[in-house]
């Protein structure tokens, strides 16, 4: 497992590409798709903010590679769904 700090930046970078690109949707799709984007941009935030809280106070009774690894895939999940979400816009 990398350091937390390693694991914070990824997940801000990868958040901050995706946010640009669902900014970008919002403003060079059409109108009628206001709403959703918002509503994305913010669940962009709220995913951000919720997994870096979460690299900084591991669940107790878990062992740290079992809860890190855990972590990356729910992350990964949700990635996934909110690129999808992207697109659809």
């Amino acid at each position: 497992m990398a350091n937390k700090r390693t694991l914070k930046h990824a997940i801000n970078a990868i958040c901050e590409e995706l946010f640009a690109e669902c900014m970008a949707a919002s403003l060079y799709g059409a109108d009628y798709h206001k709403d959703d984007a918002e509503a994305l941009l913010f669940s962009i935030l709220k995913t951000q903010s919720d997994f870096v809280a979460r690299v900084s106070h591991p669940e107790p009774g878990i062992t740290p590679k079992a809860y890190y690894k855990n972590l990356r895939e729910k992350f990964s999940a949700q990635i996934g769904e909110l690129v999808d979400q992207v697109n659809a816009l």
